[in-house]
């Protein structure tokens, strides 16, 4: 088999496409998750700050 023919059955092999598409679409999930926990994190972080003055608050009355 010579070149020419290797390099056409190569350009037309779809094999892995399904996967790269896979791997996409599994890169941008997690990259949305990493989003929504900075968002989620920072959120709780000043709920946690306020909880405890509140507390601090009722403890020293």
């Amino acid at each position: 088999m010579n070149f020419a023919l290797k390099m056409k059955r190569f350009s037309r092999d779809e094999d892995g496409a399904v996967t790269v598409d896979w791997v996409v679409l599994t890169a941008a999930v997690v990259g949305l998750a990493v989003v929504a926990f900075g968002a989620i994190s920072d959120s709780t972080d000043e709920l946690t700050a306020r909880i405890a003055t509140d507390i601090d608050a009722v403890a020293t009355d």
